[in-house]
């Protein structure tokens, strides 16, 4: 029985989190949730209390603030940035509906934000603070702080979906690893890194 509780419990929170990627927390009402789970509308109050406790629970389950806290040791300026850019493209690629809810919710500037702050601004914090560093170490050569912060996060956190650009495009899709490359060399060049024999 036990089992078969905690089985249906996933189902609700994953039917959850693919609607809210897809349509928005607003747009997505608890009976589509259930319907998309193959369970009874009841079972959301039942099992999480509402509709904001599965949203909790999403995060709970799936947001990989392990993978990113280990990163948080890395003190060299340029090693930091690549494996920051490296781990986000790797959950960006692994979980796409994690990501799309998050910039949903950051878009529509929603009353469940503190949330993804609380979640998401250590790993922005270490890119701020890795930036900083690596200009004050004359490793990067760059203007304002702010601004570049919000340009490197845009190039591997709000990366554009590719499927809207399709037609502009000649080379064909990169996989994971060369999107990681090309990210880092597009990142580093803009920071003024110059490489020493790569």
């Amino acid at each position: 029985m036990a089992h078969q509780e905690s089985d249906i419990k996933m189902k609700i929170v994953l039917a959850a989190k693919k609607l809210f990627a897809e349509h928005g927390y607003d747009a997505t009402s608890v009976r589509q949730i259930c319907e998309e789970a193959g369970a009874n509308v009841a079972l959301v109050s039942y099992y999480f209390g509402g509709k904001e406790s599965v949203f909790h629970e999403i995060f709970n389950q799936f947001f990989p603030s392990h993978k990113l806290s280990g990163l948080f040791d890395i003190e060299d300026p340029v090693e930091g940035i690549r494996a920051i850019i490296a781990e986000i493209i790797r959950i960006r690629n692994q979980d796409p509906q994690m990501i799309s809810l998050i910039q949903m919710e950051i878009i529509m500037a929603s009353p469940r934000i503190d949330k993804i702050r609380a979640l998401v601004f250590p790993a922005w914090e270490r890119v701020r603070y890795l930036l900083e560093k690596g200009r004050n170490e004359g490793l990067f050569d760059f203007g304002s702080l702010d601004s570049t912060l919000m340009f490197v996060l845009g190039s591997i956190f709000f990366y554009k979906q590719r499927d809207f650009f399709e037609p502009l495009f000649t080379d064909p899709r990169p996989d994971m690893e060369t999107l990681i490359q090309q990210t880092t060399t597009y990142v580093l060049n803009a920071l003024g890194y110059q490489s020493k024999g790569e």
